[in-house]
């Protein structure tokens, strides 16, 4: 069971807060944050997330790095689907995308792989939310680390985050 904890800025599980946390709090947007316990051996980090919680997949969102035309660019799509590049690159005036090198995503953003946020980057990139956001009430993100999740508003995460809002996943 996933525990919960509002507006505190730290995991439910008690630890200090992550940069994206932090980030929330200082900006005073309302989120609740989801802790659960990662298993290193699944193969899919956001639907282990859905799984955990207990949350549609359409609603847990994951945080993807993509180079667009030289640019690294994050892309927030559901993770019950999948990004289409072409309509990313399309999304910010680009020709070409294609998944950034996992080191130089990690490097960039300040977190490591599968937990990758797109808030409380080490350095703000570029941000396309996808469009289906927008059919929910919240959706869920990656908090900063494996097994924490942040919940908030679509609108508030592309206010944050400076996100483009486009159709960029796909089934």
């Amino acid at each position: 069971m996933a525990k919960k904890a509002k507006n505190s800025g730290k995991p439910a599980n008690g630890a200090g807060g992550t940069p994206a946390t932090v980030a929330l709090t200082a900006a005073g947007t309302p989120f609740a944050v989801h802790a659960y316990d990662h298993d290193p051996s699944s193969p899919s980090y956001g639907e282990e997330a859905a799984q955990a919680l207990g949350v549609s997949p359409d609603r847990v969102f994951k945080t993807l790095v993509a180079d667009v035309d030289g640019q690294l660019t994050v892309a927030v799509v559901p993770v019950a689907g999948q990004l289409d590049l072409k309509a990313l690159a399309a999304a910010v005036g680009g020709k070409r995308a294609t998944m950034a090198d996992p080191a130089a995503a990690e490097r960039t953003t300040g977190y490591v792989r599968g937990g990758i946020s797109p808030l409380g980057q080490r350095k703000r990139l570029r941000t396309v939310l996808d469009a289906s956001a927008s059919a929910h009430a919240t959706i869920c993100v990656s908090a900063g680390r494996r097994g924490l999740e942040v919940e908030l508003a679509p609108g508030d995460l592309a206010g944050l985050t400076g996100a483009v809002v486009a159709p960029i996943g796909r089934g």
